[in-house]
């Protein structure tokens, strides 16, 4: 059994900073990929930030220069610190990862339970 738990969420407001966390724990063999993903209310869920188990990141152009993802692999975490947000990156956030447990040969995407962001004008 594989857990993602997300802490870091909250309210601020715009042009201010806030850092998520998101812990894997269980049994896991391996940790792959790690991301977070975004979903405001009546829209599609949107890949935020990416990092590969080397520490290769990718963003999108929207938040590219004011997020940043990072990852401790020791700890099985990764990060996101959101530094100028806008009203615009109200949602909920979501980390992902892929993981191979001890029980198994594959890696299986993982979701955590997500966690609120909301920016006032």
């Amino acid at each position: 059994q594989v857990q993602l738990v997300e802490s870091g969420g909250g309210l601020v407001q715009a042009g201010g900073s806030l850092r998520l966390s998101c812990a894997a724990s269980g049994s896991i063999f391996r940790v792959n990929n790690m991301g977070w993903y975004r979903q405001a209310p009546g829209k599609q869920r949107e890949p935020v930030a990416g990092i590969s188990s080397g520490g290769q990141t990718s963003y999108p152009d929207s938040v590219k220069g004011r997020f940043t993802i990072s990852r401790d692999n020791s700890k099985n975490t990764v990060y996101l610190q959101m530094n100028s947000l806008k009203p615009e990156d109200t949602a909920v956030y979501y980390c992902n990862a892929e993981i191979r447990t001890r029980a198994s040969l594959a890696f299986f995407g993982y979701w955590g339970q997500g966690t609120q962001v909301t920016v006032s004008s």
